[in-house]
């Protein structure tokens, strides 16, 4: 995977701490807390904000889904946060005032949910992508789902090829040891590979064994 520049590495659904050094250990450049009651990964389940906090990393990513704007920047504040991952229905005007009330070191990705059928729907996603541009710092290709969330299914990378990307992507949605060699199909490689249930026991812990493996292959 040398094409451009190589890829980070992103570890979502993060719930234990022994499993957070490991990751780390292993420079693991981006970890993903879920702050998303729904989810079977609900860190707040698990960890405290505080617990989160004493984490020495400077990629900790929280993942939240149409939540309230100052839920966020508590959360944010007190867990100390790095990067907030939007997840949901958030639009222009929720992005931009949730900018205005974080600090401004803290990045925001954007997630784009796309299904394999979305050449029709091209335009929609041309119209995200083109009115977050200029508001968020990166975006997150994911597969769509019924739910919010991770659905550990991949959608056709194939398809962002036919969009224009002018910032720094992740991608997300079902990669794993045997589909991570397609992501060299993409003209334009992300920024970050973001894993998350393929690399699982069960839902919130990580097959540490999986993931040395796949930064041998993959990194």
């Amino acid at each position: 995977m040398n094409q451009n520049q190589q890829p980070k590495l992103k570890v979502c659904g993060l719930t234990r701490i022994n499993q957070i050094h490991e990751l780390i250990s292993l420079k693991t450049d981006f970890l993903g807390f879920i702050f998303y009651e729904k989810s079977p990964r609900y860190v707040l389940n698990h960890l405290s904000s505080e617990d989160i906090s004493h984490i020495d990393h400077n990629g900790k990513t929280g993942v939240f889904v149409n939540e309230r704007i100052d839920t966020i920047i508590d959360i944010t504040e007190k867990a100390g946060l790095n990067l907030i991952q939007l997840h949901g229905d958030e639009n222009e005007d929720f992005v931009e005032q949730l900018r205005q009330n974080l600090k401004p070191e803290i990045k925001i990705i954007k997630v784009i949910r796309i299904g394999n059928n979305d050449q029709k729907k091209r335009k929609k996603i041309e119209q995200i992508i083109n009115s977050h541009v200029s508001m968020v710092d990166y975006f997150l290709f994911d597969t769509d789902g019924t739910a919010f969330g991770g659905t550990g299914k991949q959608f056709d990378w194939t398809i962002l090829n036919e969009f224009e990307i002018s910032l720094p992507y992740f991608l997300s949605g079902g990669i794993s040891e045997e589909n991570a060699k397609n992501i060299r199909l993409l003209y334009k490689l992300p920024f970050v590979i973001d894993i998350n249930s393929k690399f699982e026991l069960e839902p919130g812990n990580k097959d540490l064994d999986k993931i040395r493996k796949f930064i041998s292959k993959a990194f």
